[in-house]
């Protein structure tokens, strides 16, 4: 009989995530229903804050509601990680994997305090800033990963934060323009004050090239934490290895595309087609096999000097 919890969740990565559900498909059976487990609750609580249905539509929030969204989010987050029972399905799953891995508190509400950064309205002076919020809205959601996976040591813990930083910086170069819109900016405003712009200029058309030159800087920023995840792929088992490995060539690829288009890319969402995704899946499971035998007996690479929490 099929699990509900693990129905709703495959459900809520088929609609919320077509990469990350491709992706999850090279997990072994345990490891892939727990991360959708995870993922539907990431996902309702972003969707919460944000008005919407899996990232899709958006109804109009005034900001209390939104403030009142996020502390239902944590009281029933810690309700959940205390074993306490719910009939939230999305909780229920969340309980389950929580507890299974002993997911430390500190993280599921760590990402909470990110979308708290959206609810206050949070300005990102520096790239430090925008390095914090990519920390507590993405970052952890790779510990959190790693966890699910059988991860406990510190230093591939912090590969995995990696990970979820070079996505985070990804998404924020792909939806430039859709968040200024909206009125949220996550470029660093001293970047877009050298290049020429201002952050209530983003969204202007007028302004595409200086934003462009901003975007390029981020992308770049996020080459070498997608180098340090690739020396992480060693410490998870080998089916793992190979989904995160996919994700991160997905993900990657989509930072090249806006590259390649330049500043024509902020006007059009970037997304990786069906074929090249399945060319970096293929290549994914090389670099996954490499790693975890011709990398294993080598010592392992020295992580750069890079932005961390952990």
């Amino acid at each position: 009989m099929t699990d509900a919890l693990v129905a709703h969740s495959r459900e809520s990565i088929t609609k919320g995530s077509k990469s990350f559900r491709a992706a999850s498909r090279l997990f072994d059976a345990n490891t892939r229903e727990d991360a959708w487990l995870l993922y539907s609750w990431c996902r309702r609580c972003d969707d919460e804050i944000d008005g919407q249905d899996h990232g899709l539509g958006e109804i109009e929030l005034t900001d209390e509601e939104r403030a009142e969204r996020l502390e239902r989010l944590y009281g029933m987050t810690r309700a959940a990680l205390r074993g306490e029972p719910t009939t939230d399905p999305v909780f229920a799953a969340f309980q389950r994997v929580a507890l299974k891995h002993a997911l430390p508190e500190e993280y599921p509400l760590a990402l909470l305090d990110g979308f708290a950064m959206d609810v206050a309205g949070r300005r990102y002076r520096t790239l430090e800033d925008t390095l914090e919020y990519c920390w507590h809205v993405a970052g952890v959601v790779g510990v959190m990963m790693a966890y699910v996976m059988g991860v406990r040591d510190e230093a591939a813990l912090r590969r995995a934060q990696d990970l979820g930083i070079a996505f985070q910086l990804t998404n924020i170069a792909r939806d430039v323009v859709e968040d200024a819109q909206k009125g949220r900016v996550y470029l660093p405003q001293d970047w877009l004050t050298q290049a020429g712009a201002e952050a209530g200029e983003v969204a202007s058309p007028s302004k595409r090239e200086a934003v462009f030159a901003v975007t390029r800087r981020l992308l770049e920023t996020a080459e070498p934490y997608y180098d340090s995840a690739k020396a992480g792929l060693r410490s998870l088992p080998f089916r793992s290895s190979m989904a995160i490995a996919a994700a991160r060539g997905v993900y990657r690829e989509i930072g090249r595309k806006i590259l390649r288009r330049g500043p024509g890319a902020l006007d059009r969402r970037a997304v990786v087609g069906r074929a090249m995704k399945l060319w970096l899946f293929g290549r994914g499971a090389l670099i996954a096999v490499w790693t975890q035998t011709l990398d294993r007996g080598k010592p392992a690479s020295a992580r750069p000097e890079l932005w961390t929490r952990i």
